[in-house]
């Protein structure tokens, strides 16, 4: 590669304004202790989950392990995977693919009569 070929190669990776703003809205990360405090949440969440299978809760544990499920989607997506950072139609692409999932596995309970009453 000769000199000439050499700046104009490096003059494409420059600093641009893009980078620039995506390091300026990372450069405020939490500390590491607020991360272990989610993961102790997102943990206790998944005990309470778990605990639908020798707790009773009656016709109540559908809508509780929805919206758990639901309750830590959101986490992990918004904060380990940094979307709250990011362009407006990253959530919008995450979050209706979680509506569209509960909708799908609400259908498919439907469809074998999980909700007619007993």
């Amino acid at each position: 590669m000769t000199t000439v070929e050499h700046t104009d190669h490096a003059a494409d990776h420059s600093d641009h304004g893009d980078h620039a703003a995506h390091t300026e809205a990372h450069d405020d990360h939490k500390p590491d202790s607020y991360y272990i405090v989610v993961a102790l949440i997102l943990a206790a969440i998944t005990a309470l989950e778990t605990s639908t299978y020798w707790v009773d809760f009656g016709k109540a544990f559908l809508p509780v392990l929805l919206t758990l499920m639901c309750i830590k989607f959101v986490m992990v997506v918004s904060l380990f995977m940094h979307l709250k950072f990011d362009n407006k139609i990253f959530s919008w692409i995450f979050y209706s693919g979680l509506l569209l999932a509960v909708f799908v596995y609400m259908a498919f309970l439907a469809t074998f009569r999980f909700f007619a009453p007993t």
